[in-house]
């Protein structure tokens, strides 16, 4: 249910920051556009762009003659430090609005604890998925529009059940994403029955995983997890695996789907499963038709949680008809949740419009958007399986 809020006083708006009084309102957009994730967030990034091409296309917010700048800026995916000063530039130097992201789950609690939270900007993350972001102290700052990975580790194991298989060896990428999917998934997977041979951390960035490969291999299980990134240690490790013949089957967490992995691997790996957050909706067939030609996946890895997520700021916007950091706060959850009009992808101008005339809205956009507990997505899974060389999805969980 919506917050009752009390209107925005004219104190309050005249006080609003000088990118609220200007013809423009800068929205970072930080990604790792470097990093073991790279070659997923240019789509990413298209997706949020998209969002906000189609609100400046409308020409209707805040009365008209505002319009939306996306300022990208890297956040690595890895290093914190980085991902810190790339936000703080945003923040004091650019005077965004409000950020879309970040996306790994390290660099996105490292720049909300210290840039975002402490200067009261929203992010909205679309892609980091630790079970921790759950319980940062972020005073009602830090939304997602990706589920977390305490839903995806349960969904994985449901997955590895209905197919029979009881005993899995699991690798992690060494941080804040991956020993939160790999505890997830190991705590439902062992309550359903299943044996975890092993849990072992990986670390990205090294040329040899032969040490790592041979200790899961002694552990055995009939497939490997391997829940990290498809530009860095993961596809490492599946190569490694593959080339000594330690497992030729494996299952991957949402970090390595990318085409790129494919690619790189080939053939090999055919049959190897895994799970991702997404829908089958019209939503998400609407923005993959819309982004055909632009992006290089357009259905791919949280590209639909981008665009969501960029929108839900813009909507925010103009539900508190300013973009005053903290008017944007205060309005997240009422334009992501019922009641009020649904509004899907392309309808952005739509639901401007029904804000603008005093109504209310319940945006679902390519996600099927809904914000619960701490702001973050009840979320849905693609369960998808790699088959002549692409990605294919089975079903929705």
């Amino acid at each position: 249910m919506k917050k009752i809020l009390l209107a925005t006083t004219a104190a309050t708006m005249l006080s609003t920051s000088a990118f609220a009084a200007g013809h423009e309102i800068n929205v970072g957009v930080i990604l790792g556009f470097t990093g073991p994730i790279e070659s997923l967030t240019p789509d990413m990034a298209l997706g949020a762009e998209l969002a906000i091409d189609e609100i400046n296309a409308a020409g209707t917010l805040l009365g008209g003659g505002k319009t939306l700048v996306s300022l990208r800026a890297d956040s690595t995916c890895v290093d914190s430090s980085a991902a810190q000063a790339a936000a703080e530039a945003l923040v004091s130097n650019d005077n965004v609005a409000a950020i879309m992201g970040a996306d790994c789950s390290g660099v996105t609690a490292a720049i909300a604890n210290n840039v975002a939270v402490p200067n009261g900007v929203v992010m909205i993350s679309p892609s980091a998925t630790s079970p921790a972001l759950s319980t940062i102290e972020d005073n009602n700052l830090f939304f997602r529009t990706s589920p977390s990975d305490a839903r995806q580790g349960q969904v994985l194991s449901d997955v590895l059940m209905d197919l029979g298989v009881k005993s899995i060896a699991v690798t992690y990428t060494n941080n804040d994403y991956g020993k939160g999917l790999a505890d997830a998934f190991q705590g439902s997977y062992e309550a359903a029955g299943g044996t975890v041979t092993i849990s072992a951390a990986h670390e990205d960035g090294k040329g040899d995983y032969s040490a790592e490969v041979g200790a899961l291999a002694a552990a055995g299980g009939e497939m490997l997890a391997v829940f990290g990134y498809a530009d860095q240690g993961g596809a490492g490790i599946i190569q490694g695996a593959l080339d000594t013949g330690a497992f030729d089957t494996f299952v991957m967490g949402d970090g390595m789907k990318s085409q790129a992995l494919i690619d790189n691997i080939g053939d090999d790996l055919n049959g190897s499963i895994g799970t991702q957050p997404g829908s089958a909706g019209e939503g998400a067939k609407k923005l993959a038709e819309l982004l055909t030609g632009i992006a290089g996946t357009p259905d791919g890895p949280f590209t639909a949680e981008s665009y969501d997520a960029a929108a839900l700021i813009a909507l925010a916007i103009q539900a508190g008809g300013s973009a005053d950091r903290a008017s944007i706060a205060a309005q997240v959850l009422n334009v992501a949740n019922a009641p009020g009009e649904v509004i899907g992808v392309g309808e952005l101008a739509k639901g401007l419009e029904i804000l603008a005339n005093g109504g209310e809205i319940d945006y679902q956009g390519a996600s099927d958007v809904e914000l619960i507990g701490p702001g973050e997505a009840a979320g849905s899974y693609q369960e998808y399986v790699v088959e002549d060389g692409a990605f294919k999805v089975l079903r929705i969980r």
